[in-house]
């Protein structure tokens, strides 16, 4: 059995943008994941509202990505493949932060799993990583202050993560060709975008597998 970690926010932990609640894990991107992969995967779900990648939050405490992966990966060790889709928290105005700058801080990450030593083979191998750049943010609302000057940011995030990748010969799902985001909040998937961004992965995670 393969061992995949989904790291991410709150897509990944299956925000509800028409009332902030909760989807059901038959309705999130990573359930349906496991659905489609089937009995020989074991999709681990490690999504956090307010995660960033690197970066202490000085308004919410605990959603520094890189405090929380280590610990992650040796908890579920052995992991095959590490999937990361961060940075949309990064586009908040309080961080101040470019496109460029974000993306460094998804590759600190990738880093990090990379040389986990936390894979299947007697901890002597690290995972494989899959980088994946979130979409594009939508039409803002209740989010706009928050998001200041996120919106342009957030459409440069693909290209830079693309790069990230290619440096650290990692493998990469630019999400905006597949999913956007709801223009309810600008921020987060409606169910079909969660459909489409589960069955792409899981072509993709079975492309990963087949080639290595």
């Amino acid at each position: 059995m393969k061992t995949i970690v989904c790291y991410g926010d709150s897509n990944t932990w299956g925000w509800r943008p028409i009332d902030c609640k909760r989807y059901v894990i038959d309705q999130r991107w990573t359930g349906i994941l496991a659905k489609e992969l089937g009995p020989d995967y074991r999709v681990i779900e490690e999504g956090l509202n307010g995660r960033t990648t690197v970066w202490d939050d000085p308004v919410e405490d605990y959603r520094n990505g890189k405090s929380y992966l280590m610990p992650c990966l040796l908890s579920h060790s052995p992991v095959d493949l590490v999937m990361i889709m961060l940075g949309t928290n990064d586009l908040k105005y309080r961080f101040c932060l470019s496109a460029f700058d974000i993306a460094a801080g998804a590759g600190v990450l990738v880093d990090m799993a990379q040389n986990s030593k936390t894979g299947p083979d007697d901890r002597d191998s690290s995972p494989m990583v899959l980088l994946m750049a979130p979409p594009p943010l939508g039409k803002l609302d209740s989010y706009k202050d928050m998001f200041q000057g996120g919106s342009d940011k957030s459409k440069l995030l693909g290209k830079y993560f693309s790069q990230v990748a290619k440096e650290r010969n990692c493998y990469f799902l630019d999400t905006a060709e597949v999913i956007a985001s709801s223009d309810i909040d600008g921020l987060h998937l409606l169910p079909e975008e969660h459909m489409k961004l589960g069955k792409r992965v899981s072509k993709v995670v079975q492309e990963i597998f087949m080639t290595k």
